[in-house]
């Protein structure tokens, strides 16, 4: 090993036991080709996706595959620049106009990944004069976007507004901007936010609030726009951060404001200013997408039937699940090789799921996460329940 790689020798030896323990490459797996949104091909064999975060089964739209082909033949594949040089084609601008729309807000700002939306707005809000205060379970996106802004981090206990409420109070003094962060459906436990509750207390010491809506843009809200629009906050909430690689099935991220500084934002972003931006078909394809979240509400209406049948029959099988119903739906285990195990053999039974590992979990526990699908049939989702039932009565997590 070269000394570029000594300071990874902990990873590799952590890394070498996982691979004796597993049979195959948790971070390795191939989906050979989708068959439809919910069955893939994996391993040569047909298999139930409960792993992909394609909530309403839009990668698969043949109206958003028609748009991007179109939109191909008349565009080309690429843009070949960053959005403050050559890279803003009209489709960019008609994007952002479209997601402020959605959204009501004045203004959209479109990022390449969702992942950059965290790291480009954070630093553009915030920085070494500043102090954010984040979720203890915040994203790593949200995390790296604090690291670049240099801003002071100040973490606050899970979905507690209240301990919220008391890091806000010992910081009343602090000069500098602050700017609370958290997530509307949190992505490895499912755990909804009570944003309405977050929103008092940002209220209460005029602060600035940011909620990443990523796994809930969509999926909640009479209109899909997420945990704010269900809890009926929305106006009350600064910026609003998401992705277009879950509900939307794409990829490239977002950011709405009514803040007319966005202009300013685009200058001082530097995961905007320079990477490359979306190509025009993956536009066309976000568009049409859109349009499909409006017009064909009874995907939301399914995808929250399934959530909840999945979430009680984990409940029913006695397996440890959160309390939130959401499409994120996740079984805690208690210890990596049995997780291991158990991830294996659903994937030998035809189910493929998230193997979530510590330290990037809560309560740094195991976790065989599931991402529930409007395009589950009631027939795949007792399918995946039978084989964590089969699976955990063999492993003796149930009796």
């Amino acid at each position: 090993m070269t000394k570029l790689f000594e300071k990874h020798a902990a990873l590799k030896a952590a890394y070498d036991s996982l691979n004796k323990l597993s049979p195959r490459n948790p971070f390795g797996v191939v989906i050979d080709r989708p068959l439809s949104a919910s069955v893939g091909l994996i391993e040569g064999r047909e298999t139930l996706l409960f792993g992909t975060n394609n909530y309403l089964g839009l990668s698969q739209s043949t109206k958003a595959q028609e748009a991007a082909i179109e939109t191909v033949r008349t565009m080309g594949v690429g843009t070949t620049g960053s959005r403050i040089a050559n890279g803003t084609f009209s489709l960019h601008q008609k994007l952002e106009q479209k997601l402020a729309e959605v959204f009501q807000r004045r203004h959209a700002m479109v990022f390449s990944t969702g992942y950059q939306a965290n790291l480009g707005t954070i630093s553009a809000l915030v920085n070494k004069d500043d102090t954010l205060f984040l979720d203890a379970d915040s994203h790593a996106s949200i995390y790296d976007g604090a690291k670049l802004s240099g801003a002071q981090i100040i973490r606050f206990r899970h979905n507690d507004p209240a301990d919220l409420d008391r890091r806000l109070t010992r910081a009343k003094d602090t000069p500098g901007a602050k700017l609370v962060i958290v997530e509307g459906i949190y992505s490895m436990t499912g755990n909804v936010a009570p944003l309405n509750e977050f929103v008092e207390i940002k209220k209460r010491h005029n602060v600035a609030l940011m909620v990443d809506e990523a796994h809930s843009f969509g999926v909640l809200g009479e209109n899909g726009r997420g945990v704010a629009e269900m809890q009926n906050c929305e106006k009350d909430i600064d910026f609003i951060v998401g992705t277009f690689s879950k509900s939307l099935g794409t990829v490239g991220g977002y950011c709405v404001t009514d803040y007319d500084e966005v202009d300013l934002m685009r200058l001082c972003s530097r995961p905007y200013m320079f990477t490359a931006s979306l190509p025009p078909e993956i536009m066309a394809a976000t568009l049409s997408a859109l349009d499909e979240i409006r017009t064909r509400p009874h995907l939301r209406q399914q995808l929250q039937l399934n959530a909840a049948r999945l979430h009680s029959g984990f409940k029913e099988l006695g397996l440890p699940t959160g309390e939130s119903v959401s499409p994120v739906v996740a079984v805690t285990l208690e210890d990596v090789p049995t997780a291991i195990t158990f991830w294996n053999m659903l994937l030998e039974a035809g189910v493929y799921v998230n193997l979530s590992l510590p330290p990037a979990t809560p309560d740094n526990r195991p976790l065989l996460r599931c991402s529930v699908m409007a395009a589950h049939s009631y027939g795949q989702i007792e399918q995946a329940l039978e084989a964590f039932g089969d699976i955990a009565r063999k492993l003796n997590v149930i009796s």
